[in-house]
């Protein structure tokens, strides 16, 4: 059982910061009152810092995050700096792959009294996780693909080695949900194995991973169909599993369900390091005036809590990550601090001062 941790901060560019400082106060003071250490290093990078120095990602930054326990990360990016060849200033996709962060963690949670565009039967109550293998799919060639005057390619690549851990980590993730009572114990492999020969490749490793997890159900789905699904029955879902960029759309369409990105935490896990960052973007439009959702940042600590607490053996953290979760899930569900994205009048600090006095910090 581990109790002192070393946590490496990316403030991030636009509200990033503004979001960040709540959630690492809200950090710093249930690790206070629960008995452990949680020490947190800012760590320079984003597009702000490439602006500044040419360095989006300086290597003493990816050392400390590399050295780190874990690894959080706030929004990324400004859509007024880019590379020289016209790309976004993206250090969070830097670090995936030099991490080798292939699961993308994706939580789709739809609670009585959250806000969401579908028409929820009466008793039903969505809790599904998306798995997006974040290092390779469409984004393999990112910044490098051929480019002429008459036509464009990308490549698309699915490994083994990578593919085979991603789906052991899918069906290790079903199991301790059914064991936390979250879900039935089932994972769905989103694929277009009827158009691709990579996708039949993807779709045959996850077979052959499902033979070794017989307690875990498996099944296929196509992502078109599933797309669809997500809107007329999304509470048959449990764990999904899927390539790079078909899980790109898929998990903003997730947090659409859930009433939009200001709510849609995610983590990049590999099987060293993990990066824990909401899922929305830098917003620079509302910079610096306080009126940033806080709640995206404080779902992706609260991921973060719980798989500290799994891989070093420390209940109280997984205890903790829990109960931050569910404070964040009773500030929505009441209504009272929300902020303009979610329908509320609510500012940055408000809202997270209400997620600290559902946790009575």
């Amino acid at each position: 059982m581990k109790s002192a941790f070393e946590v490496t901060v990316f403030e991030g560019d636009g509200i990033g910061p503004e979001i960040m400082r709540p959630t690492v106060e809200i950090l710093a003071a249930l690790a206070e009152a629960g008995g452990y250490s949680m020490r947190f290093a800012v760590a320079p990078a984003g597009a702000a810092h490439y602006a500044k120095t040419g360095e989006s990602l300086p290597e003493s930054s990816m050392q400390a995050a590399r050295d780190a326990d874990a690894i959080l990360l706030s929004a990324m990016g400004l859509p007024s700096v880019r590379y020289p060849d016209g790309t976004e200033i993206s250090p969070q996709i830097d670090l995936r792959k030099a991490l080798t962060l292939f699961a993308g963690v994706r939580p789709v949670r739809i609670f009585p009294g959250q806000r969401t565009p579908l028409k929820m039967p009466d008793g039903r109550e969505v809790d599904f996780v998306l798995i997006r293998e974040s290092t390779e799919g469409l984004f393999h060639t990112q910044g490098k693909g051929e480019v002429t005057a008459d036509e464009a390619r990308e490549t698309l690549l699915i490994t083994r080695e990578i593919s085979e851990k991603l789906f052991e980590f899918a069906f290790g993730l079903a199991r301790e949900r059914k064991a936390a009572g979250r879900g039935p114990g089932k994972v769905t492999c989103v694929d277009k194995a009827n158009v691709f020969r990579a996708f039949a490749y993807f779709r045959s490793l996850f077979d052959a991973e499902a033979q070794k997890h017989p307690d875990v159900a498996a099944d296929h789905a196509y992502v078109d169909a599933t797309a669809l699904w997500f809107v007329l029955k999304p509470w048959d879902f449990d764990v999904l599993v899927t390539e790079n960029m078909f899980g790109d759309i898929l998990s903003d369409l997730g947090a659409g369900l859930m009433g939009g990105l200001g709510v849609a935490p995610s983590a990049d896990i590999g099987l060293d390091n993990a990066v824990f960052q909401p899922c929305h973007g830098s917003a620079p439009d509302i910079a610096g005036q306080g009126k940033a959702n806080p709640l995206a940042m404080i779902l992706s600590a609260a991921m973060m809590l719980d798989w500290l607490g799994l891989r070093h053996d420390t209940p109280a953290l997984q205890t903790d990550g829990r109960r931050l979760r569910e404070a964040v899930e009773a500030v929505i569900a009441k209504g009272r601090f929300l902020t303009a994205d979610l329908g509320g009048a609510a500012g940055t600090e408000e809202a997270a001062q209400a997620v600290a006095a559902e946790l009575d910090l």
